[in-house]
């Protein structure tokens, strides 16, 4: 059985892993970037409150999987997909160029628009990237590589908002560096893109559909003629709303909560980012490589009882000093400080040991000749949990005006009661259908 790092060492393997890994790198530092450069004031806000600009941001990031997703998954089952990569990765370079500008000019409205195009490029990379791995790997290294590539898109997860929050820090309203960061680091993915082998068509003669709207709709119904994969598929989009009303948060807790600086903002993404790598080795190393839903369970527990520990935390904070907290200060302030951190990185674990069982159970279980549109239901309905956690978040905090806590604590009981629902319709299932469904 080959272990991870043979998986790395490989030709096969290690262009995409590295073309998803500086993707979701500029995703995040961009989106960090975006996100601090607002909550901080570095550019003008045109007298919308902070947390509406915050939740709109990661809903303009979201629109296009709801839009674009089904379309996406049909382009990556009839045309090429290594010549489909290099070509989404050029785009992204004119994406970040175009973001460039409005960082440069001050203007949050090219900003909003580069990252609407941002979450566009994501869609249509999405599809291709879940259903290239089943291709390129052999079954036993189907959980391998699915625990490499979230424990990668973790580390690009941590080094995206480190970079984006110290490039933001550092510069001091300078926005050429960051600006130079995400369309260098663009022509990097586009660089690795270049060395992914040429992948065989999984359905060449399938006409592609660009009613948006229709093509979703059907994609939405084709998976839910599949139990097993529409429930995975719920679970995952669960994670993704969870996620979601925890992570676009994390700039307002540190400011309004934890009365800290954009470095803390980085440092607790960081443990969150940490965190699901951690768990996704030990959910790899602990499930075993059988596909199985065994991890999920724990998981689930964990993103409950670390969000209540988490909620429980912050009200222990003590009143602002009156200047904003910086790293160090988290370590030396007490001990309040350290129950904060402990609960981001746990949570952050038990992401791991849900979402790896499912995408691998996802890839298993689809039918290779529509495994790309698949992924694509899976992205149509990540879209609409995440869409939804942005408005329910802004109802919560903007409308109804409820404390960030109360939100948290209200995810983690939604979450423990989706989650139940999950296991219990899912597992009966799995004992009487076997994995990879044949077309």
């Amino acid at each position: 059985m080959q272990k991870h790092p043979h998986l790395l060492q490989t030709r096969r393997f290690l262009p995409m892993f590295l073309t998803q890994f500086f993707g979701a790198l500029n995703d995040n530092i961009y989106k960090q970037a975006l996100l601090l450069v607002i909550t901080y004031g570095w550019i003008s806000q045109q007298n919308m409150a902070v947390s509406t600009l915050n939740n709109l941001a990661g809903l303009l990031f979201i629109l296009p999987y709801f839009i674009f997703s089904a379309t996406a998954g049909q382009l990556a089952d009839k045309y090429e997909r290594a010549r489909l990569i290099r070509g989404i990765k050029l785009l992204e370079i004119v994406i970040m160029l175009l973001g460039s500008a409005g960082f440069l000019l001050g203007n949050l409205g090219l900003l909003f628009i580069a990252l609407f195009l941002m979450g566009t490029h994501s869609t249509f990379f999405g599809p291709i990237k879940y259903a290239i791995l089943p291709e390129i790997l052999k079954p036993n290294e189907l959980v391998s590589g699915n625990a490499l590539f979230q424990s990668g898109t973790s580390l690009a997860i941590l080094f995206g908002m480190i970079l984006g929050g110290s490039v933001i820090s550092a510069s001091q309203g300078n926005m050429f560096w960051i600006s130079f960061t995400v369309v260098g680091i663009a022509c990097l993915g586009y660089f690795s893109s270049r060395f992914i082998y040429k992948q065989n068509v999984a359905a060449p003669h399938i006409k592609v559909d660009w009613n948006f709207f229709r093509t979703s709709w059907q994609t939405l119904k084709y998976a839910k003629s599949l139990p097993i994969i529409f429930c995975v598929l719920l679970g995952n989009s669960w994670y993704w709303f969870y996620g979601a009303t925890y992570l676009t948060q994390i700039p307002q807790l540190t400011q309004q909560n934890l009365h800290a600086s954009e470095n803390v903002v980085s440092l607790l993404l960081t443990l969150f980012s940490v965190g699901i790598g951690v768990g996704s080795m030990l959910c790899r190393k602990w499930g075993g490589a059988s596909v199985s839903i065994k991890m999920v369970p724990f998981g689930a527990v964990g993103l409950t009882v670390f969000a209540l520990y988490l909620a429980a935390s912050l009200m222990f904070v003590p009143e602002p000093s009156g200047t904003l907290l910086g790293v160090h200060d988290m370590f030396t302030r007490g001990w309040v400080y350290y129950h904060v951190m402990l609960a981001v990185t746990f949570l952050g674990i038990s992401g791991g040991f849900y979402i790896v069982p499912l995408y691998t159970l996802m890839q298993a279980y689809s039918p290779r000749s529509h495994r790309a549109r698949v992924v694509a239901a899976n992205n149509i309905l990540n879209a609409i949990f995440m869409v939804s956690s942005a408005i329910f978040s802004i109802f919560i905090l903007s409308i109804l005006q409820i404390d960030i806590k109360i939100l948290f604590v209200i995810t983690a009981v939604l979450s423990a009661i989706f989650t139940l629902w999950l296991l219990f319709k899912i597992k009966p299932m799995l004992k009487n259908t076997p994995g990879c469904l044949e077309d």
